[in-house]
């Protein structure tokens, strides 16, 4: 369990044990292999610039099996998802300087 993890715990046992318990249920191999729900989640770790997450779902993508160049690669992913809506916005600002 994380430091953070430790001190949440420590003032809200009963919340950390829900939330570990949907962490274990989630993670479990299911259609989606645990290597590619980790590869998921690194993905959405950086979209949502979550430090603690990216560090603790790269180790364990690495442990599923992961290769260096697939986390990258789900990264680009995110990268593409979190930068790409910004191109609907700027479609319009062209339009609002062509009108």
């Amino acid at each position: 369990m994380s430091e953070t993890l430790k001190k949440v715990a420590s003032k809200m046992p009963e919340v950390i044990k829900a939330f570990s318990a949907l962490h274990d249920a989630v993670f479990s191999e299911g259609k989606l292999s645990v290597k590619q729900k980790e590869l998921i989640a690194v993905g959405i770790a950086v979209a949502i610039r979550c430090s603690h997450c990216i560090k603790h779902h790269v180790s364990k993508a690495l442990e599923a099996g992961a290769t260096k160049e697939e986390i990258l690669e789900a990264a680009q992913v995110a990268l593409l998802m979190r930068g790409g809506p910004a191109l609907s916005y700027i479609e319009e600002l062209i339009d609002e300087l062509e009108s």
